[in-house]
C-alpha cells in the first residue's frame, strides 16, 4: 500500500473523480466539508526491485511510504482536496521521513505524534508471479500501535467533515481505545464516518479475532468500502456477488453508502433506496498495490465537496463515471 506508487491506471480513477464535481460545488458548508481526516497506520513498505518474485526470491528491496489511511490522505490532497492525517510513528529517521512526505504532498501532518520508545512500522510486500500478494510485517510493537487518546489532535477531529479509518488500528491497545475515542469525537462533531476494513490477516491473532474486530465498529460507519474477498471473509464464505448477501448481512440501517470493489470488473454500490453496478474500463495494470486506497481517495474527494451526494442517484453516477467506470 505505497503512497507514491499510484500507477497511471489508478491515477485515472482518482483524477477523474475530482473532475466529476469541482470543490466549489457544495451544500453551503464548504469550510467544514472541505477537510477529510484519516486515522491509523503510516509505515515503510519495502518492495522488491524486480517484479513477480516472492519475498525470499527478491534480490533487493527499495523503501516506499505506505499505510492505507495515509495513502488516502495523500490521494485526496493530490486531487486538490483538504486532508489531514492522525497517527503515530517512531522518533526515528523513517518516522521523520514519513511526516515530511505528508507535508510535501500538502497533507496536514499536525496530528502526527512521535514515539521515542518504539520504531516506525515496517512491511515487506511483493506481488508474486502467480498474482498473489505476500506480506511480512515488523510491529512488535510499532509506534502506530501505541497512540493514546491523550495524544489526539482534537482540533482536527472537530473540524473534519469526513473521518476515515481502517481496522488495523483496532488490533492492539492502546491504539484500539484511541481509535474508538476518535470516532466518537468526530461523530459528535458532525463528521461522516468512512470505513475501509483493509483486511490484513497476518496482523491479527486469528481469523476469528479479525472478523470480530472488523465487525465491532461496523454499524457505526456511514460509508464502507469493501472488496469481494472481504465479503466472503466477513460472511463466512457466502457468495460475494449475491446482492441479498450484501444487503442482509452487511448493510446496516444507519449506513448511507456501501461500496464493493471488484478489481478490473468495476464496482457495486448500495444505498438505502437503490443499488447498482458499474463496469470497469480496460487498462494495462502496472501494479495494483494501493489501488483500493486510490479508489477511496477519489470517492471521498468528491463526497467532501458535497456531503449529500450519496443521496442523489444521478450525482452518484456522476461520481462513478468520473472515476473512470462506464455507466
Amino acid at each position: 500500500d505505497c503512497i507514491l506508487r499510484i500507477t497511471d491506471a489508478k491515477r485515472n480513477y482518482v483524477v477523474g473523480a475530482a473532475k466529476a464535481l469541482p470543490n466549489g460545488v457544495n451544500g453551503g458548508n464548504q469550510e467544514k466539508s472541505s477537510l477529510v481526516v484519516s486515522f491509523g497506520e503510516m509505515l515503510i513498505d519495502f518492495v522488491p526491485t524486480v517484479g513477480g518474485v516472492s519475498l525470499a526470491e527478491a534480490p533487493a528491496f527499495k523503501k516506499a511510504p505506505g499505510g492505507a489511511p495515509a495513502n488516502v490522505a495523500v490521494g485526496i490532497a493530490r486531487l486538490g482536496g483538504k486532508s489531514a492525517f492522525i497517527g503515530k510513528v517512531g522518533q526515528d529517521e523513517f518516522g521523520y521521513m514519513l511526516a515530511d512526505i505528508l507535508k510535501q504532498n500538502n497533507v496536514d501532518n499536525s496530528g502526527i505524534r512521535f514515539d521515542a520508545g518504539a520504531r516506525t512500522a515496517l512491511a515487506f510486500v511483493t506481488l508474486r508471479a502467480d498474482g498473489e500478494r505476500e506480506f511480512m510485517f515488523f510491529r512488535n510493537p510499532s509506534a502506530d500501535m501505541l497512540l493514546r487518546e491523550s495524544e489526539l489532535d482534537l482540533g482536527l477531529l472537530k473540524q473534519a467533515s469526513i473521518f476515515h479509518y481502517g481496522s488495523i488500528s483496532l488490533i492492539e491497545e492502546p491504539c484500539k481505545s484511541t481509535h474508538l475515542a476518535a470516532m466518537d469525537i468526530a461523530k459528535k462533531s458532525g463528521a461522516i464516518l468512512s470505513y475501509d476494513p483493509n483486511l490484513r490477516l497476518p496482523l491479527w491473532p486469528s481469523a476469528k479475532a479479525a472478523r470480530e474486530g472488523i465487525m465491532s465498529i461496523w454499524d457505526q460507519a456511514d460509508i464502507i468500502k469493501i472488496s469481494e474477498e472481504e465479503i466472503s471473509f466477513l460472511t463466512g464464505g457466502d457468495d460475494p456477488n449475491d446482492d441479498n448477501v450484501v444487503l442482509t448481512k452487511l448493510f446496516h440501517p444507519n449506513l448511507k453508502l456501501l461500496l464493493v470493489t471488484e478489481g478490473p470488473d468495476g464496482c457495486r454500490y448500495y444505498t438505502k433506496n437503490f443499488h447498482g453496478r458499474v463496469a470497469g474500463v480496460k487498462v494495462k495494470p502496472v501494479d495494483t498495490t494501493g489501488a483500493g486506497d486510490a479508489f477511496v481517495s477519489g470517492i471521498l474527494s468528491s463526497l467532501a465537496s458535497d456531503l449529500n451526494l450519496y443521496q442523489v442517484h444521478f450525482i452518484l453516477h456522476m461520481i462513478f463515471g468520473g472515476i473512470g467506470f462506464k455507466l
